[in-house]
């Protein structure tokens, strides 16, 4: 029988331990929890929202770093690695994944936590503060902000749900690092190999394959997208919080512009600029990996 898991997932031997819950339209909602016995009982969590086509192992290397002082949650959202596929493509949305995140809270016992979201999860985390600000200790937005760039938005379109169907895991990493050579242009094979199995998994007929239902892409094709989200407003909620704001230097979806008017519109906002990147930062790179750091000492 041949395992649908990418060898590089968060495994117990790496300290994660797995979590789940069902939403209401049953669906399973996985979870991976890193919690060793050094974190102090009242230091918030950090939970850990992956981008539109990801999943919670994109989190792994937090465990290396920050994973002795901190509780780390990382979510699978659902259509997505551990987590189920939905009946009805059109739960594919943040209002869903809200709902969803709600439960996974809960069920997770998380009472404070630092959010931690990229691109797509950094919407998410935004809009959390809807059911959750009481809770949230801080926010890290990992390449997005309240407005979005056409062309960034037209390339994820574009890109989500697009076929991969690889024999081994070198032919997917080469074939991704021709596909996001842009994006992470100091990459080496090694680092595509990382990548590939954070991203794809291996089907039962041992091939290897994106590892999230394509479905998710139906609903970013719908006329009205996910109008009516006032994410501005969202982020002038989280005054008073520590808030920072990473951004990729050849970001195509969050720009210099924008990343300005979010410090203008939230004094105090930390932000940072992650050179020779796309999006999203990796946040294995050193200087968001000093500005995590930092920005969790602080809180800590």
């Amino acid at each position: 029988m041949v395992s649908t898991t990418a060898p590089s997932r968060l495994s117990p031997a790496a300290g994660w331990q797995p979590g789940h819950v069902w939403s209401s339209d049953n669906v399973r909602l996985c979870w991976h929890d890193h919690h060793a016995a050094s974190v102090p009982a009242a230091r918030p969590t950090l939970l850990c929202l992956p981008g539109l086509t990801r999943n919670g192992s994109d989190f792994g290397h937090l465990a290396a770093l920050l994973g002795a002082e901190w509780r780390i949650v990382a979510p699978d959202l659902r259509g997505r690695g551990e987590s189920g596929w939905a009946r009805d493509s059109l739960s594919y949305v943040p209002l869903t994944y809200l709902r969803d995140l709600s439960l996974l809270i809960e069920a997770a016992a998380i009472r404070r936590f630092v959010v931690l979201g990229s691109s797509l999860g950094g919407l998410l985390a935004l809009r959390l503060t809807t059911a959750h600000r009481s809770a949230m200790a801080g926010v890290i937005l990992n390449d997005i902000g309240p407005a979005t760039e056409a062309a960034g938005l037209a390339r994820l379109r574009a890109n989500v749900g697009r076929g991969g169907n690889w024999p081994t895991w070198v032919h997917a990493a080469r074939d991704l690092a021709v596909r996001n050579a842009a994006i992470y242009p100091d990459w080496m094979l090694n680092d595509w190999l990382g990548f590939a199995k954070r991203l794809c998994r291996i089907s039962a007929q041992g091939r290897i394959l994106f590892d999230y239902d394509p479905r998710i892409a139906e609903p970013l094709r719908l006329p009205h997208g996910d109008a009516g989200a006032d994410d501005w407003s969202a982020l002038e909620s989280l005054a008073g919080l520590p808030v920072l704001s990473i951004r990729a230097e050849h970001s195509d979806l969050l720009s210099a512009a924008t990343q300005a008017e979010m410090v203008r519109r939230l004094p105090g906002l930390q932000a940072v600029t992650v050179p020779r990147c796309g999006h999203p930062p990796s946040l294995t790179e050193a200087d968001a990996v000093a500005a995590i750091s930092r920005f969790l000492a602080d809180i800590a």
